[in-house]
């Protein structure tokens, strides 16, 4: 399944490089989203090297979820597609 790269979390002044917000397909409410908990998340770059993840909670009431990877991922991420598995 794949999902789209909204934003980094972020807060007033911090900005967590490794925590995305996720929005999936099909994904409309708090509790559909809470059903990909758990599930491995992967980023490809564009050199084609994968960076990992899992999704951590739900974000909202309006379908996103929140994933944290391994490695911080650059601003190019943003708007990109990550498979859920």
């Amino acid at each position: 399944m794949e999902a789209v790269i909204v934003n980094f979390r972020s807060g007033r002044t911090t900005q967590k490089d490794n925590h995305m917000i996720i929005q999936i397909p099909g994904s409309d409410s708090r509790e559909k989203a809470e059903k990909f908990i758990g599930k491995k998340v992967v980023w490809k770059s564009p050199a084609g090297k994968p960076i990992n993840g899992k999704v951590a909670s739900a974000h909202g009431n309006k379908g996103a979820v929140r994933a944290i990877f391994e490695r911080g991922l650059p601003g190019q991420s943003l708007g990109t597609k990550v498979s859920i598995e």
